[in-house]
């Protein structure tokens, strides 16, 4: 049977978040597609939809839900037919889709490393004593609470755009953002430069984009079928058994990345006390088929040897 293809009359609706950084995802996946079937960029349409995790800027995120405030009402209008596919960034991604959505499309992965932003400061190892740093994301309070148990650490959300101006008015005088995002959107110019994964392991799934379609849709399946990238789907099967079988929220400080050397792979992984008193750390390696089960076996590996509690925010 012929695919039936969208055209400007009929566009395949695009959902994402409203920000500089998942419109630029968004529009990145609506190219590839274009590009993939010969396709006029009129026969998509982006839909922005707020989700809880843009509109509550005040509180941190371990208090008001935890990954799903990106999520969930994006999920919401797929469910309801009011957009086709949606675009995420994975590391905000929950574990498991809701009932009658999948998630099977990846995007090529960016650079996966942090990056130190500072007016004043050149690096991470250049912090004077008891410097203020802001952010949002518990594992690199964690980790820098573990290796800098001197500094000063506040809550720093909002996008690219707010955090910088954050810094300008001196709310802090250093903080942290993904590699990914400053060149999706053309901004590493803001980076003073990217931590090496040995002295700060990023996020699981950190720098790849999901896109997310409904079960059903075998013209959605069709159409991500030929643009995603295998090699990340090998990572990204990896980190997230990882990552579900410790799991994993944004109330818990976990690191992970998966890395490829032809059909080996690598998986290291972190867990941390969210005040930073204690890190534990491990990898593993293996034929790249075996991700997955690699994942989760590295994960109970770290889960024996965390003491009772070791994931309890509330006591940091």
């Amino acid at each position: 049977m012929k695919l039936a293809l969208p055209t400007p009359a009929q566009p395949l609706r695009i959902g994402t978040r409203g920000s500089p950084l998942a419109l630029a995802q968004a529009h990145e996946t609506r190219d590839r597609l274009a590009a993939a079937f010969d396709l006029p960029a009129e026969a998509f349409v982006i839909e922005v939809i707020k989700t809880t995790g843009d509109r509550v800027l005040d509180r941190p995120l371990k208090e008001i839900g935890g990954k799903g405030l990106f999520t969930r009402e994006i999920e919401d209008a797929m469910l309801e037919g009011r957009i086709d596919i949606a675009v995420h960034s994975m590391k905000d991604m929950p574990t498991l889709q809701p009932t009658g959505l999948v998630l099977d499309c990846y995007l090529p992965r960016e650079d996966v490393r942090d990056a130190f932003v500072s007016h004043d400061v050149a690096g991470l190892a250049d912090l004077p004593q008891g410097a203020v740093v802001g952010s949002s994301s518990l594992r690199r309070r964690a980790q820098l609470a573990h290796r800098r148990p001197d500094l000063t650490l506040v809550e720093f959300r909002g996008n690219v755009q707010t955090r910088m101006q954050k810094l300008a008015d001196g709310v802090a005088v250093a903080t942290f953002l993904a590699m990914a995002g400053l060149r999706r959107l053309g901004m590493t110019d803001v980076a003073r430069g990217a931590i090496a994964p040995e002295d700060m392991l990023p996020a699981v799934a950190q720098g790849a984009i999901g896109i997310e379609r409904r079960a059903e849709d075998t013209r959605a399946g069709a159409m991500l079928e030929a643009i995603h990238d295998g090699p990340t789907g090998q990572r990204l099967a990896a980190e997230r058994a990882y990552l579900a079988r410790l799991d994993g929220s944004c109330e818990t400080p976990i690191a992970g990345l998966a890395e490829l050397d032809g059909g080996t792979l690598r998986l290291r992984g972190e867990i941390l006390r969210t005040d930073g008193s204690d890190a534990l750390s491990d990898s593993v390696s293996g034929p790249v088929e075996d991700g997955p089960e690699m994942g989760r076996a590295l994960a109970a590996t770290l889960l024996d040897r965390a003491p009772e509690g070791f994931f309890d925010w509330r006591t940091a």
